[in-house]
């Protein structure tokens, strides 16, 4: 339990409040206890013994330790420290009784490579991937829903930065605690608030000559100044948004900002500096019956030689299972190399089978497997393809089994251009 909280009695709360799979804690309409877990997401537990006493007590508690008041005057009551985050809302403005929101932000990295590989949260080779672009000193931005875990996502990258690189965190609400997870690095925690701002904290970030910045979220005007700012003037960004997709961050960053600057030049302002956008989805999964998170898609941002924003598919997951994989392009690879990251061009994919509308590989999930040193045999589909492949040894006793795969020739178009899916078993590229 934090210090700051350590006189105040939770009651039955605590159990919750222990319990590292629980990441939020929702009181209101009359006593209903609803809790967010990592393992089954959303649900309403009976009988808790929790109810608007316990609360009022709790807020009152809260309230006298930080020196502040909660009544009719004052009905709304933030209270914060290491590793809670709690918001009360007096009944005298929640009519059917006292509401309360406890998040639990603990000073640790929740995700493990081990785990999410083997928990399907992310393929190895996209893993990797972001691991190299982080390496590489790539701007990232991540986004989400609300609690699909993209601040968690942020740190399990932020993690993988440097030591001897300096670190600044600027937060309106304290969840990342870098500070506390690598107290030996160089870090800096800041915070705003109603006296320093976005764009104050960030003038005195500057001059603190920090590596990374890293916002834990782009949810207003002053937050996109402060990110178009932090990258044009060469500091690299790691940060999360409220968006549907990957590919639509930079639109979502613009509809946030309350000026009338031009889309196109905003637009190509972040596809040049923000070099990759990750989504992150989380949802109840019938195949896991649980709460399941993932990487759903990963896009890279660039703009062309007549300094028009595009954007380039690298990974994308559908909710079918099926998954397209696409390599970076030449922009993204050729950027890597300015910091001293050298990647093949190959990275994701060794042998790319394209059809004719996406250009892309795409994997059949559903007979997808991946074994303990990441070798991936799957489905490939190759449907319409008209571009002449490369000479597959093909095992007609095999149910069309691709044994092998080389450079010399072509496979007869009669063959190629019926809609059909094909086992891989090894591709040589």
């Amino acid at each position: 339990m934090d210090e700051q909280f350590s006189q105040i009695d939770f009651g039955p709360l605590k159990q919750f409040l222990d319990n590292d799979d629980i990441t939020d804690i929702s009181y209101d309409n009359g006593g209903q206890v609803w809790l967010k877990t990592l393992s089954k997401g959303v649900f309403r537990v009976e009988n808790t013994g929790i109810d608007n006493a316990l609360m009022e007590k709790i807020a009152f508690q809260c309230a006298n330790s930080m020196g502040k008041s909660f009544n009719m005057a004052n009905p709304m009551l933030d209270a914060e420290s290491t590793e809670l985050r709690m918001n009360f809302l007096h009944d005298s403005i929640a009519k059917n009784g006292i509401a309360v929101l406890i998040r639990k932000t603990p000073a640790k990295i929740r995700l493990e490579k081990e785990k999410i590989i083997k928990e399907d949260y992310i393929r190895l080779n996209i893993h990797d991937f972001l691991l190299k672009c982080v390496e590489g000193h790539c701007n990232i931005i991540v986004s989400g829903e609300t609690g699909s875990g993209k601040t968690e996502f942020i740190k399990y990258l932020a993690a993988h930065t440097k030591d001897n690189e300096k670190l600044i965190t600027i937060e309106d609400t304290l969840e990342l605690h870098l500070d506390k997870i690598f107290p030996y690095r160089d870090i800096v925690a800041m915070k705003t608030n109603n006296i320093a701002s976005y764009s104050d904290i960030l003038v005195a970030c500057m001059r603190q000559n920090p590596r990374w910045i890293l916002l834990s979220e782009v949810r207003s005007a002053e937050a996109v100044m402060a990110v178009r700012n932090s990258i044009s003037s060469g500091h690299n960004i790691l940060s999360t948004i409220h968006a549907d997709k990957a590919e639509s961050i930079p639109n979502r960053m613009y509809s946030l900002l309350e000026t009338n600057q031009d889309v196109n030049q905003f637009l190509a302002t972040i596809h040049r500096y923000v070099q990759i956008g990750v989504h992150i989805k989380g949802y109840f999964s019938t195949k896991y019956n649980a709460f399941h998170r993932e990487v759903s898609e990963v896009v890279e941002f660039y703009v062309d030689e007549n300094n028009n924003p595009k954007s380039r598919t690298l990974y994308k997951k559908t909710p079918d299972g099926k998954e397209t994989i696409l390599n970076p392009s030449k922009h993204l690879i050729d950027y890597l190399e300015t910091q001293g990251v050298i990647i093949p061009s190959d990275i994701l994919v060794k042998e790319e089978f394209r059809d004719a509308s996406s250009d892309s590989f795409v994997v059949d999930n559903s007979n997808y497997m991946q074994d303990n040193y990441g070798t991936s045999t799957g489905t490939v589909n190759i449907a319409n393809n008209n571009q002449p492949l490369s000479t597959m040894n093909v095992d007609n006793n095999n149910q069309n089994a691709i044994q092998g795969v080389n450079n010399n020739s072509s496979i007869p178009n009669n063959y190629v251009n019926a809609p059909q899916m094909v086992n891989v078993t090894g591709i040589n590229g």
